[in-house]
């Protein structure tokens, strides 16, 4: 009777001992997302935010953000150790159906984590960019409208172009930072009927990606970003349209683009007057017209583990 109760005290602390070794604590622990600025990407896209631990990218969950701004999710469970491990936090765009493990180019914020908080921005590396000293000017002229070595034949409010007037061709006009892969510049003009494209562009001193919307007789137009509005009007336009009084945007697009509207980083935007001066008073070159810096809507936040 002696040998039983002593085997059955020996088996009861051996099972006591096995549930305290079992008893470890979590495996996981919250990341948690408070970020404003953030849009709906339509049906195609996600957001998905990764810690980098150790130099590698570790997932941390994908998520949504609808038209009134809500979003499907903002906490996350992830490893102990690996988010104990982490140095920095990125968020990327990808698309809805992603088969491949790892982050996009479309690295859209990033930042590094001290303690157990990271301020998120554009700024930090490897994010598309810092865009505090961001500036341009642009001019209107119809030059894809006019036949090479003749005069101006006065419809200048119907063309915008970034650049410099005064030299033949007209210089360069934006100052941007060059941009990682997986994002591109485009440029807008944003009327009652919605916005229009002046084309994508990389480079400042080159022309964009096309110009679908100018004339005929030189369509190529000067090297430079910009647009003639004289033909194939989109839907809700009449052309030639004078572009005076609409809201001039360079925006930051992902590449590949996630919607035909502009994106939500805007880094440079102005109302033109409606009666904004197409050439400089007492002389026939064109007028140049300052845009405006716009970081007020740019997305920032924390991360906090």
């Amino acid at each position: 009777m002696k040998n039983l109760l002593l085997s059955v005290f020996a088996l009861s602390a051996l099972l006591m001992s096995c549930g305290d070794d079992d008893d470890s604590g979590p495996s996981t622990k919250s990341l948690t997302l408070a970020i404003s600025g953030l849009e709906n990407l339509g049906t195609d896209f996600v957001y998905e935010g990764w810690v980098i631990v150790d130099g590698a990218a570790v997932s941390t969950g994908t998520f949504t953000v609808d038209d009134e701004g809500a979003w499907s999710a903002s906490t996350f469970d992830v490893d102990v150790a690996t988010l104990d491990a982490a140095t920095k936090f990125v968020l990327t765009i990808e698309p809805a159906m992603d088969s491949d493990p790892t982050p996009s180019d479309q690295k859209l914020l990033a930042g590094d984590f001290s303690g157990d908080m990271a301020t998120v921005s554009t700024a930090t590396m490897p994010a598309v960019g810092d865009f505090s000293s961001a500036a341009g000017i642009f001019f209107l002229r119809t030059p894809t409208d006019e036949m090479s070595g003749t005069a101006n034949n006065g419809n200048d409010m119907n063309g915008i172009w970034f650049g410099t007037p005064g030299t033949m061709p007209p210089t360069a006009g934006l100052t941007l930072p060059t941009l990682p892969a997986g994002w591109v510049y485009e440029g807008w003009v944003v009327g009652d009927a919605g916005p229009i494209s002046t084309g994508t562009f990389t480079a400042f001193d080159v022309a964009d990606g096309g110009n679908p919307l100018s004339g005929t007789e030189n369509n190529a137009g000067p090297p430079i970003p910009g647009e003639d509005f004289l033909m194939n009007a989109p839907s809700g336009y009449t052309f030639p349209l004078d572009v005076r009084g609409t809201t001039v945007v360079i925006s930051i697009e992902p590449s590949p683009d996630n919607s035909p509207n502009p994106f939500l980083l805007k880094p440079l935007v102005t109302m033109l007057a409606s009666d904004a001066l197409t050439v400089g008073e007492g002389t026939t070159a064109p007028n140049s017209h300052a845009l405006a810096l716009n970081l007020g809507s740019f997305p920032t936040g924390t991360v906090s583990r």
